[in-house]
């Protein structure tokens, strides 16, 4: 199943110009405004206290996620990215470093998480966004559809695993 929907959606590629220059952009560029958006938060917040919070649960939420946990299952379990071992279509250039879990996907769910438990609202834009970095790093040939879930679980329990610690140390009134 899982390379059966690979090339369903690595096939989507070289059909139209502009499809491929938007699956660029999601997958090599939207991670740049989304990390800009994050930091919009604490410009324009009404709450600066609340929005220190935010970054500091979204730091630690993204460390634990892609430096830590992402890092040490690559090292015990090594998956080869889909352009090492077949004929695809790929769009982005990638080091040909193990696939799983997707670092990309850990990091973006991890933020959106951490975002979701300040600003829900805003939550569904960040989590869209994850998303569509995801979908767009499977179709440009550079992850499995299993990186992208993996990476997803990792951050979404990264960032709530911080929450549930950095509500224990610092009160919730803090």
């Amino acid at each position: 199943m899982n390379q059966a929907i690979f090339y369903y959606l690595n096939n989507l590629v070289g059909k139209s110009v502009c499809f491929d220059g938007l699956v660029i952009f999601f997958g090599q560029y939207l991670a740049y405004w989304l990390v800009a958006g994050l930091f919009v938060f604490l410009i324009f917040g009404k709450d600066k206290r609340k929005e220190i919070k935010m970054l500091i649960l979204a730091a630690f939420s993204v460390f634990l996620s892609r430096v830590v946990i992402t890092e040490l299952i690559r090292l015990f379990y090594f998956v080869p990215r889909p352009f090492i071992n077949n004929q695809i279509h790929q769009l982005i250039f990638h080091e040909t470093s193990g696939s799983f879990p997707s670092g990309h996907a850990a990091f973006f769910f991890a933020l959106a998480m951490s975002i979701f438990f300040f600003h829900k609202k805003w939550s569904i834009l960040f989590f869209t966004g994850a998303v569509l970095i995801g979908v767009a790093r499977i179709i440009a040939g550079i992850h499995w559809p299993i990186d992208i879930l993996g990476g997803a679980i990792i951050g979404i329990l990264s960032a709530w695993i911080v929450k549930i610690f950095y509500t224990a140390i610092i009160k919730p009134s803090d």
